[in-house]
């Protein structure tokens, strides 16, 4: 199934924020509603959000004739969530359409833009495992964080997508997959994903995440992106940057797969990104339950920055691309 759609003239989606529990789908006929899904995070991941903001220009479109009211209503969307790059690239490329042809063609770039992110994240997937059982042999433990599988994208994912191809080739032995605070994806999501492809599993604590490295127990680390910026430095789910660290401790790859979308070569450095912080109650409580004596100060970022050096490789649907080894995505040609 597929984790948002356009259906009967609205946007379809998973309700993220109800699983693993439950799997509910949304029907959003505004791009008010829109919006709320993003920021809550019953529609996340990268690409995924990318392929909302395409669809929302096109439902914006359809439901705000007047020309003030409906770029009010994309740029609200375009800044509905600031530091993936992927919502701002969706709505750009849609409004594009929309400006210079009318409502029908923003609709079909939009739907143009939901059946590219299936190839990509097909033709990325294969590129990663291939590279991953070229470069460290033809059993390969991953080691992963957050979520980046199929409901980080239309139907089939990026890191996680790795890991489903090298399943699908048997070449995959066992993926550890961290809990990813502070609203658990990775437990939560990520975990639900590897149980329904049948892909042998173990959940562990975020801070024991580098000891899984140090033991020896992975032989690659593979994440998604949220931002990937021109001098290969990588924005993802807080909690990236200390992966990281470990692994190069430890001499196992990080490796980033992401699609070409999530590439900003119009940003120098991970320095120059807009880091989110969220809410405090996502960490100073668990629900009705608190955690933290009340009026706790919180610093609760969304995303970290990994330096360009830390990342063995970057995996796109074109291309593979080796920062560590002075490789950058504003390469044209990278490394196949």
């Amino acid at each position: 199934m597929r984790t948002i759609d356009w259906r009967d003239d609205r946007i379809v989606a998973i309700d993220q924020t109800r699983l693993p529990h439950e799997v509910e789908f949304l029907e959003i006929d505004t791009v008010e509603d829109l919006i709320a899904a993003i920021r809550s995070l019953a529609i996340r991941g990268a690409p995924a959000i990318g392929v909302a903001g395409a669809l929302g220009v096109a439902l914006a479109a359809r439901r705000h004739p007047d020309p003030t009211e409906l770029r009010q209503a994309v740029d609200a969307l375009r800044g509905a969530r600031p530091t993936a790059v992927n919502l701002a690239w969706g709505v750009d490329r849609v409004r594009a359409r929309l400006d210079a042809e009318g409502a029908e063609a923003a609709l079909a770039e939009a739907l143009t833009v939901l059946a590219e992110d299936i190839r990509c994240c097909r033709e990325l997937s294969e590129r990663g495992a291939r590279w991953l059982v070229d470069t460290v042999g033809p059993q390969v433990a991953v080691q992963t964080h957050c979520n980046a599988g199929a409901l980080a994208t239309v139907e089939w994912g990026t890191a996680l997508g790795v890991v489903r191809s090298l399943q699908e080739h048997g070449a995959l032995t066992h993926v550890y997959a961290s809990e990813t605070r502070p609203l658990l994806q990775g437990a939560r999501l990520t975990v639900w994903e590897l149980a329904q492809m049948g892909a042998a599993h173990t959940l562990v604590v975020d801070s024991a995440a580098a000891s899984v490295l140090a033991q020896g127990r992975v032989d690659a680390v593979v994440v998604g992106a949220d931002r990937i910026t021109a001098n290969g430095d990588v924005i993802n789910k807080v909690g990236t940057y200390p992966l990281a660290l470990a692994a190069a401790r430890a001499g196992v790859p990080m490796v980033v797969a992401a699609p070409e979308s999530t590439v900003d070569l119009a940003t120098p450095s991970g320095r120059d990104v807009h880091i989110e912080v969220r809410d405090p109650e996502e960490i100073t409580a668990l629900g009705a339950v608190a955690l933290a004596p009340k009026g706790t100060g919180t610093l609760n970022y969304a995303f970290d920055v990994t330096p360009a050096d830390l990342v063995t490789a970057i995996v796109t649907e074109r291309r593979v691309i080796l920062p560590a080894a002075g490789g950058r995505p504003d390469d044209p040609i990278g490394r196949s």
